[in-house]
């Protein structure tokens, strides 16, 4: 309230006036469906720039050829599931493709093949852009990040706001969604198959990603923040 914003009542949780920024490409936003108001601006996308420089290790680099290059990530909760991990990592053995693993806070328990590489931690915005495709757990980050980058996507959704993300990729036709527990070798890699194999996908996500980035949403946001900064002292 220091800062002029009014206390909210019992059991709301966001203002509807002032300035309302949030993150979410336009092509995979509820527009039509539900308008909101002009206190609110989407940001297609916000990718950070601090992400450290990132070089392919031989692994990933010298690929046959027929492999693609994945990324998979489940987010730091996902990660932290040893079994889940073991799974997954299991499964994409058993392709041709070569694999980056963001392995988590129990990296040390999780062992990965050759033909994968992998660390606790990863610069994934340096690494989305040199992938062909991305395994996510459908985290808002991941999500608006890998359309960003115009990467395809195998949605594996755990929790929250990550079975909406992964629906909406499903059924706009950007990717896959599995269920990240009961998937089987057939649908994981029959998803990989098509959604690498879709030559028209590739370049509807390229036109996407070219809109997307055009929009600079790192940049618009503290330009809208300064604006309505403006218009407040003018009042």
């Amino acid at each position: 309230m220091d800062q002029g914003a009014r206390p909210l009542p019992d059991l709301e949780f966001i203002h509807d006036s002032g300035l309302n920024l949030y993150v979410y490409p336009e092509i995979a936003d509820y527009d039509e469906a539900r308008p909101l108001g002009p206190a609110w601006h989407r940001l297609d996308s916000s990718v950070r720039e601090t992400d450290e420089e990132f070089t392919l290790p031989p692994e990933s680099a010298e690929r046959p050829e027929g492999s693609a290059l994945i990324y998979f990530s489940p987010g730091s909760l996902g990660s932290a599931d040893v079994g889940l991990m073991r799974r997954i990592i299991a499964s994409l053995a058993r392709t041709p493709h070569r694999c980056i693993v963001s392995k988590g806070p129990l990296h040390d328990e999780i062992e990965l093949p050759p033909t994968m590489w992998g660390a606790e931690f990863l610069p994934q915005t340096r690494i989305l852009p040199l992938v062909d495709l991305v395994i996510t757990h459908g985290g808002n980050n991941t999500t608006t990040e890998s359309l960003h980058f115009g990467k395809p996507m195998i949605v594996l959704p755990l929790f929250w706001d990550q079975y909406d993300n992964a629906q909406r990729v499903a059924e706009l036709g950007y990717g896959v969604r599995l269920d990240p527990y009961r998937f089987t070798d057939a649908q994981l890699h029959g998803a990989l198959a098509e959604l690498l194999g879709d030559t028209r996908l590739r370049h509807r996500l390229a036109e996407a990603s070219a809109t997307i980035r055009a929009r600079d949403g790192l940049r618009a946001a503290p330009d809208l923040i300064e604006r309505h900064g403006h218009e407040r002292q003018a009042t």
